[in-house]
């Protein structure tokens, strides 16, 4: 039996995937957390045969969890399921040691055979993503202005373009207004922006936010 744990803030997309986990007789819910420590927490304290994470929790980043449980358990599979367009989230996961990228929209069947794949040592992503990756190892191909963030700065870059205030995602990422507010100005900086509206325009035009 393959033990999953499943990390998501929403009591909702918890539940539906116990429901479609349930319907398979290999697979089963063992644990759920709600954020970032409780992934941690449950990852500590108890052995699992995969992780479903999103990346978008309040408090911790699930890219900061994602590389802490990449750190400490190695060969625990991790399958990020989120909200997220794959071009705005996939390559960097997969950089940051995550076994496959799906995203909610994804069918049923689709998200147990990835389950299944990662746990025997696969990894699970679309042919789209694994193009996008491919460009991305290319030595020669200039970074675009947004792939040159750090991780932290591209969420604040993409809470930014999607019409969140500093306060608003201050709250939402448990940091404070001054420490969002600096990545804000890097973020102008190493993009070459003068404000908010350029990094919207910029991101909508890339796709990176609907």
């Amino acid at each position: 039996m393959i033990k999953i744990l499943v990390a998501d803030d929403h009591a909702v997309v918890r539940e539906g995937l116990k429901q479609i986990v349930s319907e398979t007789k290999d697979l089963v819910v063992a644990g759920e957390a709600s954020n970032g420590q409780e992934v941690l927490d449950r990852v500590r304290s108890s052995h699992w045969d995969v992780v479903l994470l999103d990346i978008a929790m309040p408090g911790r980043g699930g890219l900061d969890v994602l590389r802490e449980l990449r750190s400490e358990r190695p060969k625990l599979p991790i399958l990020v399921l989120t909200m997220h367009p794959e071009d705005q989230y996939a390559v960097r996961v997969l950089k940051a040691g995550a076994a496959g990228y799906l995203t909610k929209e994804s069918a049923p069947q689709q998200l147990v055979e990835a389950i299944r794949k990662v746990v025997k040592g696969g990894k699970y992503i679309s042919p789209s993503v694994a193009e996008e990756l491919a460009l991305y190892l290319e030595p020669d191909v200039e970074k675009l202005p947004h792939e040159i963030l750090s991780d932290r700065e591209y969420q604040v870059f993409c809470m930014i373009a999607s019409g969140k205030t500093v306060s608003q995602i201050a709250v939402e990422l448990a940091l404070s207004v001054k420490t969002i507010s600096s990545y804000r100005t890097r973020i102008l900086e190493k993009m070459r922006m003068k404000n908010n509206a350029e990094l919207t325009h910029y991101a909508m035009k890339r796709g990176l936010v609907s």
